[in-house]
């Protein structure tokens, strides 16, 4: 690998000279390819993909900064994004990552709960990203329910059947979108900043104890949603959750929604892992309409 391309944009974002001493691969990601990129004095985390897939870092580089400006929730700090001839990188700023504790996973469910009170007058986001390799739609819309049915479940529903997940999946589901509304009686939600892929592989604790959190896959949506990810994989505490709900209460309702937001993510991990995934989805679908019946 030539990192002279990357050394000159790392250059060139900086204002400050940087020489490659040596660069260490990383292990974790299933998706792009990671390094540690060591220099004299400082080193960068650097992320690495085809080269036509610089719009998911260009929309990664955009997310990192949208939650940094919320001054809540510690991120790698970005640096710069591009391609050079044979690949898409993205440089961010390495972080030492420590251990949690229940100081760091109180102070976490606060700093995630104060970037919730983050929001704009619409749905969606600037901009379309990805959630995992899977292009995620974030046209701004006035109204949750319409964007949800259409560019979350919807959209996960087609590359489904695209794919040959037909029969009680898509009879479900489509009862499901045609009926959702029944999840929302006496509940508006408000459009907050997500991180939108928040599960325990996304958040850390760096070497001071400040919380951590990276990978986005941002917009503009109801809180429960990051939260019920947060539960999907399991990883997050008690604490971290009783420390948000002092800042920011849930309503009563989140208990059953977070089923309804969570199957977005399994249909998700069913279009990219396959049909291992098929019978929790119709599980969790089975279960959301027999609430609202």
């Amino acid at each position: 690998m030539n990192w002279q391309t990357i050394s000159d944009q790392i250059e060139s974002a900086t204002g400050r000279a940087f020489n490659v001493v040596s660069a260490h691969r990383l292990s974790g990601g299933c998706i792009n390819s990671a390094f540690r990129l060591q220099g004299d004095d400082r080193s960068y985390f650097v992320k690495l993909n085809r080269a036509d897939l610089v719009p998911m870092f260009e929309a990664e580089f955009a997310g990192l900064k949208d939650i940094a400006k919320t001054q809540s929730v510690c991120v790698p700090a970005p640096i710069v994004c591009g391609k050079t001839a044979e690949h898409s990188f993205l440089v961010l700023e390495h972080l030492e990552f420590g251990c949690s504790n229940k100081v760091s996973d109180r102070l976490l469910g606060q700093q995630l709960a104060l970037m919730h009170q983050k929001q704009q007058p619409y749905f969606g986001w600037h901009r379309d990203n990805t959630i995992g390799s899977t292009l995620q739609i974030n046209n701004q819309s006035d109204d949750w329910q319409s964007f949800w049915r259409e560019q979350r479940l919807g959209f996960q529903l087609k590359l489904a059947a695209d794919k040959g997940y037909g029969g009680r999946l898509q009879a479900d589901g489509e009862r499901l979108c045609s009926n959702m509304a029944a999840l929302f009686d006496n509940y508006l939600p408000q459009p907050s900043l997500l991180h939108g892929d928040l599960w325990a592989g996304n958040a850390a604790v760096d070497k001071p104890g400040r919380p951590v959190i990276f990978d986005p896959a941002c917009y503009y949506g109801d809180r429960e949603a990051d939260l019920a990810m947060t539960e999907l994989f399991g990883g997050f505490s008690r604490d971290f959750y009783a420390a948000y709900q002092a800042v920011w209460p849930l309503d009563h309702g989140y208990g059953v929604r977070k089923t309804f937001y969570n199957l977005y993510h399994i249909l998700n991990h069913l279009n990219l892992f396959g049909g291992g995934y098929l019978r929790q989805a119709e599980s969790m679908m089975a279960m959301l309409l027999s609430e609202i019946h």
